[in-house]
């Protein structure tokens, strides 16, 4: 799969919701109103434009960039020797070479190896043999290739229960690399995960973070959220309309009105039918499609 290079219009659609995600004006309630009426959703490329180049890797950031989206979402694990590394699956098999190079490590996870023994696999032929080579990034690199890009991130940290500690870890990293002043806090960053827990630890850590739930709570027990996140970010197959203007009618943990970016949507006509929802952002693997779509 190619790179297409995004459009003058495409790019300044882009740019137009690029803040959007952390400090939007608010929209009136979905309820009532024409889809002409709502903003664009803002569009978070997942994984990386991860459509177009290997997810969760470099190449996928600057596929991204490439298409004029600034928002990237990534996920986030931790390796045997504590190096915090940027993959999705709790497993190596998918998306690299690792059963070739390492034949006698079943069944391959990643907490299992580490960083200097992740560098040596090939995260990328398997998506397409032009990016054989494309290695699993730290999360410092990534941060690093988001902050040369002026990108922005939404961080989900994967699988927390295995890796007990990670959210301290993470901010640590956050810190080191700059990703936690007031600039990158209030328009650049939001860390989100499946596990609630773990989401009240980074609000806990550092109650400034922008933090979202990747979920879809029951309407009776958005309240509870509300309290420790901002964002409740949920499937695409499991809302309509009614959920989503039942979510923004709260108020999360930073007292602004809850947001709902829903995943995954990746064909035109459910990016429509997503923003008519009254979504606040849409996660893709194909950013340039949704945001033709939308905006």
């Amino acid at each position: 799969m190619s790179v297409r290079t995004a459009t003058a219009a495409g790019a300044a659609a882009a740019l137009f919701g690029s803040g959007a995600l952390l400090l939007p004006a608010d929209r009136p309630e979905a309820t009532g109103q024409v889809a002409a009426q709502r903003a664009d959703p803002v569009v978070v490329a997942h994984r990386g434009a991860s459509g177009h180049a290997p997810e969760n890797t470099l190449a996928a950031v600057d596929a991204a960039e490439a298409l004029g989206i600034d928002w990237v979402e990534n996920d986030v694990q931790r390796t045997r020797d504590g190096v915090l590394v940027v993959l999705h699956d709790t497993g190596l098999k998918r998306t690299t070479d690792v059963e070739q190079v390492f034949p006698d490590r079943a069944p391959w996870a990643v907490k299992d190896f580490t960083a200097a023994e992740l560098a040596k696999l090939d995260a990328g032929s398997w998506f397409g043999a032009q990016f054989a080579g494309t290695r699993i990034p730290t999360l410092t690199q990534f941060l690093h290739r988001l902050e040369r890009n002026r990108q922005k991130l939404l961080l989900e940290i994967k699988s927390p229960a295995a890796y007990p500690g990670i959210e301290r870890d993470i901010i640590r990293t956050l810190g080191r690399t700059g990703w936690l002043d007031r600039s990158h806090v209030q328009n650049r960053l939001v860390v989100q995960s499946f596990d609630a827990d773990s989401v009240k630890r980074i609000h806990g850590l550092r109650p400034e973070v922008t933090t979202g739930f990747l979920g879809t709570p029951a309407v009776a027990d958005l309240p509870s959220y509300a309290a420790f996140t901002d964002q409740i970010n949920p499937s695409y197959a499991t809302i309509d309309a009614d959920y989503v203007a039942a979510v923004q009618r709260l108020k999360g943990a930073h007292g602004k009105r809850l947001r709902v970016n829903t995943w995954t949507v990746n064909k035109a006509a459910d990016a429509v039918k997503a923003r008519d929802l009254g979504v606040d952002g849409i996660i893709t693997d194909l950013p340039d499609v949704v945001r033709d779509a939308t905006s």
